[in-house]
């Protein structure tokens, strides 16, 4: 009888580790925040968050209150949405809580590249370098000259006419804020000489196009990918375009292009002095291309959608567009040469910055996540005291907590392109409970895990609408047009996609 005796005492040990490992035994300690386990061992609300993340969290919200920690996927997740106690998240020690943990393996499970100790100074320094300050007035330039070859490069010759065209608006703005930000990063087709300029001009343009189309084949598996819920059929699909990114991205073909950003060639050399082979920085490349280029796009579709929707906004920034260009002798003219934007003239535009940022209050809804190394305190802004327990990750989801919070913005699922901006052009405080607020919008992140590029990123979107507004009429097809839905798949990853495109048409104002 003594072997199943022991037969039958290691299946309830292995049971009961089991369920220990299921999360069935975890209680809620003294201290610690709501927590609800869901029905489901292990799975949790894992099912539910990942169909619509922001209708669970606000049903979460209103069950539990400011902040709860809910079981998803065999993780404990504590949601903290009291704006108040982002300051002291987002400055606690990493020791205690970081970001490190669960980037890595996204970036891994996503991109296939496995991140190195030094990764996040390589590139916090870098960017510090060529995206802000002097090196963001160099990049603006590019940015710029590759706009007006992918935009307008037929005005000088008098081929394009004074005629509406018309094209999809999600796919036009994503396409060319795409092709831009990636020729000013990765470099252009070199050519020997004047009369070659033009056939290497239509290199960049043909292959930016085809490289954007398979871009976009690859986000739009991310959200599933980044999940790792893809079926079988998907997941070669995804394979196959992670080896293709490699390949043109890759450190050998990248080198042999003009006008390589230093941006890029600094991290590439920080990597190889780190001792990151050459085939895992091709993956590195391949991540920087999707984190700079994969919001742009979709940020300027919304923002060029909501100004045609709302004529007061589009006639404010529009005024403001041409008043900076002609205080900087940049008007457009018929027959004249392309305007030409320079970091200056975008630090002239208060309204675009409010209609910009009143965008992204609306459409950009990543989820912050921080890795909880240490138990650690959290108080509230009631004066309740809590304990995050190591081993939990902490969430922040700014899109309800501050962005589309009534108390903080009035109306918040309207469109006010001067929220933003007071009469004078200065900025506006926010406040809640009668406190002034220091994150009101977060679509950048904040802390250490700030998106490095956001300057950058901005630049291109309010270079892109400027060259709109300068040089074309536009309008949407259908006057009546209703706002798209969003994607709900793409809630955490940064602005949301519309679930069907709009068709707008535009033609040369003079």
């Amino acid at each position: 009888m003594l072997p199943w005796v022991i037969l039958l005492c290691t299946l309830i040990a292995l049971l009961l580790g089991g369920l220990y490992l299921l999360g069935t035994f975890r209680r809620r300690r003294p201290n610690e925040p709501p927590l609800d386990k869901g029905t489901i061992p292990w799975v949790g609300y894992m099912l539910d968050f990942r169909k619509d993340s922001s209708e669970f969290l606000k049903k979460m919200q209103r069950k539990h209150g400011d902040i709860f920690t809910v079981l998803i996927g065999g993780h404990y997740f504590t949601f903290v949405m009291d704006p108040f106690c982002f300051g002291a998240i987002v400055k606690e020690a990493r020791s205690k809580l970081d970001f490190r943990p669960f980037a890595s393996k996204l970036v891994l499970q996503v991109f296939g590249y496995k991140p190195i100790e030094a990764n996040h100074s390589i590139i916090h320094s870098s960017s510090t370098k060529h995206l802000m300050g002097d090196g963001l007035t160099v990049m603006t330039q590019a940015t710029m000259d590759n706009f007006q070859k992918l935009m307008l490069f037929n005005l000088s010759s008098g081929e394009e006419k004074r005629v509406w065209q018309e094209d999809s608006l999600f796919h036009y703005c994503y396409n060319i804020v795409f092709r831009a930000g990636y020729l000013a990063l990765y470099g252009t087709e070199p050519h020997q000489g004047a009369d070659n300029k033009e056939k290497a001009n239509e290199q960049d343009r043909i292959h930016s196009n085809q490289l954007f189309h398979e871009f976009r084949k690859y986000d739009r598996l991310f959200p599933r990918l980044a999940y790792a819920v893809l079926p079988p059929k998907d997941k070669i699909e995804a394979e196959r375009l992670k080896r293709l990114f490699w390949s043109i991205l890759s450190v050998k073909n990248s080198w042999q292009k003009d006008n390589i950003s230093g941006w890029i060639s600094d991290q590439n050399q920080l990597l190889a002095a780190n001792g990151v082979p050459e085939y895992m920085r091709d993956r590195f490349m391949f991540m920087l291309l999707w984190a700079s280029q994969g919001n742009a796009g979709p940020t300027a579709f919304w923002l060029l959608f909501y100004l045609m929707k709302h004529p007061e906004a589009m006639k404010a920034v529009r005024d403001e567009v041409d008043k900076v260009s002609k205080e900087n002798g940049q008007e457009a003219k018929r027959g004249g040469p392309p305007v030409n934007i320079t970091r200056d003239m975008l630090n002239q535009t208060p309204f675009l910055d409010s209609a910009l940022e009143e965008t992204l209050r609306l459409v950009a809804a990543p989820i912050l996540i921080r890795a909880v190394l240490q138990d650690t305190s959290l108080k509230t802004s009631s004066g309740m005291q809590y304990t995050l327990r190591k081993g939990d990750r902490l969430a922040l989801f700014p899109h309800i907590s501050v962005q589309m919070n009534p108390e903080i913005h009035p109306e918040p699922h309207e469109f006010k392109y001067d929220r933003f901006v007071n009469p004078d052009g200065t900025k506006k405080d926010f406040y809640k409970d009668g406190k002034r607020l220091k994150y009101f919008n977060m679509p950048w992140g904040a802390g250490v895990s700030i998106c490095p590029g956001r300057f950058f990123a901005t630049a291109e979107i309010k270079l892109f609408v400027f060259l709109m507004l300068s040089h074309y009429d536009l309008e949407l097809v259908n006057k009546e047009e209703e706002i798209p839905a969003i994607d709900v798949s793409r809630w955490g990853f940064g602005t949301m996609h519309p679930v069907r495109d709009v068709r707008f048409r535009y033609r040369l104002r003079f």
